[in-house]
């Protein structure tokens, strides 16, 4: 592993990034305030700015091509690394690499090579980024697999921008239509050829599994080179005709591909109809003469300078003023990082500057830092001096505050205009990351946090709660290397009179710098923290900050790997928290991190939210973890959902490390996200896509190998992990509960057996996908138009029988049909369900079963024999039936003629007229 990782090129990833404005968007016909960040670990190669560059404008055009001359790239940012040096490249304002529209990955790609989209999101919602590696973009022979970059780029940035899912389908590339074998694929008119190709790179015709009817796996659908269609851009964009994508007209609504079981409609249908862009899409108009060439500027992120703003107004008295001076302790000892410059202000009825800006150099810097951190409270709340102040700070090390930042908390309503100044805050080229610490805080602060690039956080002052802990160490600023960052392990709290007792589960990609930070009530307890090779750490071992209440154990060069067991013994009732960090253990291995955020950071009770995780390592999705999501009100009220990674309901996409689930009790205010994932038999997983060759002039040619990549899962060990996520605003409009349908069944399958049906989905809950939905209608049909857009006019199946599961459950169903199934006939479902107050879920995805008899040896698909077979009997039929017509014809003719031949000589014997 370690030397697959030195050798590794990391990755670029294309960012959605707010910037002084709400991120990427249109411009009349152009798009401006794209991003594109170079990570950290990718080693200087100006060769690859250049590469980026053709990239897009080859994109730029070809997105004007297929979008009906709509739309171009306009204004295109590159964020280049901190170490890269040159003479061209600009400040970076609010650009930033972890500031990404949000996270997750769709499919692994950090040891291949082929571009992919963090996508995870409802059909039309938008994904996270775009994945590039440095090979891909360096190495033109990539372009044979994976066609021309510009068209792989639009590809992907359908996905990003507007939610489009993929034409094929990796897990079913075949289905039955009309008794054919058909690949998945859009538009059904993009021709080719079935072949399997053997270990030694020979083709041979693909078998028939006898189960399914279908070809077995390693059967592959090699597209002709030359089509005769320009769609679709979402099925192959290598394809050197296809230009466009795919319309209502040409969509094959038949094909098992993922736009139909997450969307069920067309791709441009989904970009002019659900995507972000809809409204705009649909009343620009196209441009009446090619765009210009995108505009570029190259920037670059230096060492960071962050401001601490503190309240020190007088409703910060009391455990708040404690809490902030613990949890920016810290942040100042554990988070911030070596290189960076720190200054302190505080404010209340006027500002002060505690500490002018100070490069973190030794841990003797850090704690003076620390020593100077406020203790008292008094005074009003003054929150544009404190901003002024800490603007003042920011200008020292160079005169301005490009892409400095600003941590800025404060927990009430300013007694000045807080409104008024925001705007020049924002404007100041600074990222302002604000912790609203009460539920009276102005609104003014997410805003600031919203246009700046920044964060915005809401803790609670609950103790147990550990809110302001985990705010202060979720701000730190990613450049794309995560083996120099902190990582949370654990942050939990309890009360209690006795013991507090619990687990901390190192694994192998952790273990330098870990730290357990105590932080008692009342008075001191007695602490014991027991290494998984046994050995026990007691307060002799640990340091202790009587004043601000705080126990620490600074584990000494890296913690062994396993299940490290913390006892706290009490006798007076008191709060405790517990947060343990650590760093990777590796410089060249990332450690296994997690991520957390809401699809939506306001609501107003319209539409449900969601909550995402994701677990990954080094990009790489980490499966079967345990992860629980707490969301905790400003009133101090929390609700726990366990998120799942299943592809259902909220879920896109089965073990691709990202879980989700829909969050529907929601409360009128603002509230926090936390995470907590425990695992005790992870595993990473890998998956890239590959043309594996194309039908030229009807012959197959196959591209070279596809790059090496290691698709056995990798054993993670046990771990645990916490994070935190951006708080989110809830405005109901009324008293009334929410209550939601059932999620729409987007797993739907069928199957048929002799004459028996079976549909196998993932239950849906009673509200989305929680709960137990109360009933289920299922119908069928032989026409898939008509049950996809008039599901009450297909035919109903007796569903008498089913009582339903709890949401996330395997859900099996079998049936027969009111007539018997006739071999080679395909038969159509689709599913709703019903909650206890009859709210109907949308149709299900459109599953459909065919009745293929088995076929003897070397026939590839029984029912296209036997319509041949038939065809054939039927022609034989005709031809006979057409000699004996000719025969009887002749026959009569020859009968009639030697008549009228005898009838003939009478009358010239006779004299006689034989007319007459």
């Amino acid at each position: 592993i370690l030397d697959g990782l030195r050798i590794m090129m990391v990755v670029l990833l294309w960012i959605l990034l707010p910037s002084t404005t709400t991120g990427i968007k249109l411009d009349g016909n152009g798009y401006v305030d794209v991003i594109i960040a170079i990570s950290s670990r990718v080693p200087q190669d100006d060769t690859l700015i250049d590469k980026i560059k053709e990239m897009v404008t080859e994109g730029s055009f070809s997105l004007y091509d297929a979008l009906n001359k709509k739309v171009y790239f306009r204004e295109v940012t590159i964020l280049v690394p901190p170490q890269w040096n040159g003479t061209n490249f600009t400040k970076a304002r609010t650009e930033s690499f972890g500031k990404v529209k949000r996270i997750m990955p769709f499919y692994l790609a950090s040891y291949g090579v082929e571009p992919y989209t963090n996508q995870y999101g409802e059909c039309g919602a938008e994904g996270e980024y775009i994945h590039f590696t440095p090979e891909y973009l360096l190495n033109d022979t990539f372009i044979q697999l994976y066609g021309s970059r510009g068209i792989v780029f639009v590809h992907e940035w359908a996905h990003l921008r507007w939610g489009v899912y993929d034409e094929y389908n990796r897990d079913k590339p075949f289905y039955h239509s009309n008794s054919h074998i058909e690949a998945t694929r859009c538009s059904e008119k993009t021709g080719g050829q079935f072949f399997d190709v053997t270990a030694g790179g020979s083709l041979q015709p693909c078998r028939i599994d006898p189960q399914t009817s279908l070809p077995t796996k390693g059967c592959i659908f090699f597209p002709n080179r030359n089509q005769i269609t320009n769609c679709s851009i979402m099925f192959s964009p290598s394809l050197d005709p296809v230009t466009a994508f795919c319309q209502k007209n040409k969509h094959n609504y038949e094909a098992q591909s993922m736009l139909n079981k997450k969307c069920g409609k067309a791709t441009w249908t989904v970009i002019f109809e659900d995507s972000v862009d809809k409204d705009a899409l649909q009343t620009l108009k196209p441009l009446e003469s090619p765009p210009p060439p995108p505009s570029f500027k190259v920037v670059q992120r230096t060492q960071r300078v962050v401001c601490l703003i503190l309240d020190v107004s007088g409703s910060m008295a009391g455990p708040r003023i404690l809490q902030q001076r613990q949890a920016a302790t810290h942040f100042l000892r554990y988070i911030i990082e070596d290189q960076a410059s720190v200054g302190i202000v505080t404010f209340s009825t006027s500002a002060s500057t505690l500490s002018n800006l100070m490069t973190i150099d030794s841990d003797i810097t850090r704690e003076n830092l620390i020593k100077l951190l406020p203790n008292v409270a008094s005074g009003s709340t003054n929150m544009c001096l404190g901003l002024s102040r800490g603007l003042q700070v920011l200008q020292e090390d160079n005169g301005d505050v490009l892409g400095d930042e600003i941590i800025f908390l404060t927990d009430g309503q300013a007694t000045d205009n807080i409104a008024g100044c925001a705007p020049s805050a924002i404007q100041s080229g600074a990222i302002i990351h604000t912790l609203a610490f009460s539920n009276s805080a102005a609104h003014a602060l997410t805003e600031m946090a919203n246009k700046t690039g920044g964060i915005f956080l809401a803790p609670n002052d609950n103790i147990i709660s550990n809110q302001l802990m985990d705010a202060f160490a979720s701000l730190s600023l990613s450049t794309g290397d995560y083996t120099n960052k902190p990582v949370q392990l654990e942050s939990v709290g309890a009360r209690t009179s006795d013991w507090f007792n619990g687990t901390v589960s190192v694994d192998q990609t952790v273990g330098n710098k870990t730290s357990f930070v105590i932080i008692y009530e009342i008075s001191l307890p007695s602490i014991f923290i027991q290494s998984p090779s046994g050995s026990i750490y007691t307060q002799t071992n640990m340091s202790n900050d009587d004043l601000y209440k705080t126990v620490t154990l600074k584990v000494l060069g890296t913690a062994e790997p396993g299940d490290w067991k913390y006892s706290i013994q009490t006798t007076s009732n008191q709060a405790f928290t517990i947060t343990v960090t650590s760093q990777a253990s590796h410089d060249v291995v990332p450690p296994i991190i997690v991520k957390t955020h809401m699809n939506q950071q306001f609501n107003d009770g319209t539409k449900p939210m969601t909550v995402f995780a994701e677990v990954s390592q080094n990009y790489r999705p980490v499966i079967n973890a345990e992860v629980w999501a707490t969301l905790e009100s400003e009133t101090g009220l929390t609700h726990t959902l366990q998120l799942l990674d299943n592809g259902a309901g909220a879920d896109a996409f089965k073990d691709d490390g990202v879980y989700s689930r829909f969050f529907t009790k929601m409360l009128n205010g603002r509230s926090s996200l936390k995470v907590r994932v425990k695992n005790q038999d992870g595993q990473t997983r890998f998956a890239v896509t590959y043309v594996p060759g194309y039908v030229i002039n009807g012959v197959v040619q196959l591209n070279p190998p596809k790059p090496p990549v290691s698709e056995e899962p990798l054993e993670v060990g046990n771990f645990t992990r916490t994070a935190t996520g951006e708080s989110f605003e809830v405005k109901l409009s009324g008293t009334t509960p929410l209550n939601f349908p059932p999620n729409r069944i987007t797993d739907l399958s069928a199957e048929i057996q002799e004459d028996t049906v079976l549909l196998s989905w993932t239950a849906p809950g009673e509200d989305l996908d929680q709960g137990t939905a109360k009933s289920y209608e299922i119908r069928w049909s032989f026409d898939l138009d008509m049950l996809r857009s008039s599901f009450s006019n297909g035919h109903a199946v007796n569903t008498a029988g089913i009582s339903p599961q709890k949401a996330g459950s395997d859900e099996k169903y079998s049936f027969n049909l009111s007539f018997p199934i006739q071999n080679c006939i395909t038969v159509i479902f689709a599913v709703q369900s019903k909650d206890n107050q009859n709210a109907t879920s949308e149709t299900s995805n459109i599953a459909q079963a065919s009745k293929i008899p088995p076929g003897p040896p070397g026939v590839s698909n029984p029912c296209i024999n036997l319509i041949i077979l038939v065809i054939s009997v039927c022609v034989e039929t005709m031809v006979i039936c057409f000699i004996v017509l000719v025969t009887r014809r002749a026959v009569k003719l020859r009968k009639r003629f030697a008549e009228r031949k005898v009838a003939l000589t009478i009358a010239n014997k006779f004299q006689i007229n034989p007319y007459a």
